[in-house]
């Protein structure tokens, strides 16, 4: 009997084969891809989104953990894998052991590695963070020639790569001219210096879509793979979005239809109050799913292909829609949380504004009890 899931994702690896492929006739041939798969790949599933990339031509994995290494590890050998955090100091053994690419952003992360390396008989290959203005990880940039130098006298030690991360691209053309400038005073000093290191890399999603002079040899798209462009002040051409194909939906069923009167309360806490007679359905997704409560009486969902109000306190294993304005609807009928149904869409972008959040959140806030179900030729 066919297995029924009372809320799901389905994840298009298709889509996302097409948009790494968007992504690297963008940015050009001799620029590698390192693609950002930490929080289980933005919540699409980490493994199968793994072996999708090795399959489509990605150069180098982000991760934010050991953890996340050792599943894409797990997939396949022979990526290179960065750890974008920093390594805590009972994690160096790990890293050193298993490959990962540690980022460094002081001379005492270095002498670690390089002890640690030693021990093991190894070289360790890292990537120095510059810290051009995120003020999170990161040596300052005026201080990043010398770290440099110091990482590269460390006899266990090779430098792989240097890298900053843009605070506001999709935002502050400002700022992130400053912070550009910056990077690229780094790299003049090198290259007065006559040092080379093999990758220099700033730009994540955001920065390839607004700053074309930044790639570099490498860049770092993280939602521009899952098919979304990350939304802010500065302006993108339609173009980009036509040409990118969001991953995920995200569904639950119609449990239960009821008509009440004008004046019923609905849910928790009575925030929504039936003015009129109304036709309201139950549906099989909550803040338990990660479909978060901050939606309650501002969300929509699509049953039938129309579009309907989320109305009362969002709980945690349901929530409630009106439905005066759908026909003939049943029991167990398919209900888009993200997605399209029919004529209407609703996208991740639109839900975050609703929930008052990023596409990010949103992404990673759909828990491990939602089964992501996955669609394409590369689905296992």
């Amino acid at each position: 009997m066919e297995k029924i899931y009372r809320c799901w994702a389905e994840v298009d690896l298709e889509a996302l084969r097409q948009n790494l492929l968007w992504i690297k006739h963008t940015v050009g041939k001799g620029v590698k891809i390192a693609t950002v798969v930490k929080a289980d790949a933005y919540g699409h599933g980490l493994k199968q989104i793994a072996a999708l990339l090795m399959q489509s031509g990605t150069d180098v994995f982000g991760v934010a953990n050991l953890n996340e290494a050792e599943a894409v590890r797990s997939i396949g050998k022979g990526w290179q894998i960065l750890m974008l955090g920093a390594c805590l100091p009972k994690e160096v053994h790990w890293a050193v052991s298993d490959d990962v690419m540690p980022t460094i952003s002081s001379k005492p992360e270095a002498d670690l590695f390089s002890a640690e390396a030693k021990r093991q008989g190894k070289i360790v290959k890292i990537q120095i963070k510059i810290d051009t203005g995120m003020g999170r990880l990161g040596v300052w940039y005026e201080n990043a020639l010398d770290l440099i130098n110091y990482c590269r006298n460390l006899a266990q030690i090779k430098v792989a790569g240097i890298f900053t991360h843009f605070s506001s691209a999709e935002d502050d053309k400002k700022f992130t001219q400053l912070q550009k400038n910056r990077f690229l005073k780094v790299l003049g000093e090198l290259k007065k210096a006559k040092i080379k290191i093999p990758l220099a890399h700033s730009n994540n999603s955001a920065g390839i879509i607004h700053e074309k002079d930044t790639y570099f040899n490498m860049v770092r798209p993280g939602l521009l793979v899952y098919g979304i462009v990350p939304k802010g002040k500065r302006r993108t051409k339609n173009d980009i979005k036509n040409h990118l194909i969001p991953a995920l939906s995200f569904k639950c069923h119609v449990s239960y239809i009821k008509e009440i009167p004008a004046g019923t309360p609905i849910s928790y806490g009575h925030i929504f109050t039936s003015k009129k007679r109304m036709k309201v359905a139950i549906l099989t997704a909550g803040y338990g799913d990660g479909y978060l409560r901050a939606g309650s009486n501002k969300a929509q969902v699509i049953i039938k292909g129309k579009r309907c109000n989320v109305v009362g306190r969002i709980t945690m294993d349901q929530m409630i829609a009106d439905v005066s304005a759908v026909p003939d609807l049943s029991p167990g009928d398919e209900v888009v949380l993200i997605g399209t149904q029919g004529n209407e869409k609703i996208d991740v972008c639109e839900i975050a504004e609703w929930f008052g959040t990023i596409p990010y959140e949103v992404f990673t806030s759909i828990t491990y009890r939602v089964p992501r179900i996955y669609r394409g030729a590369y689905a296992a």
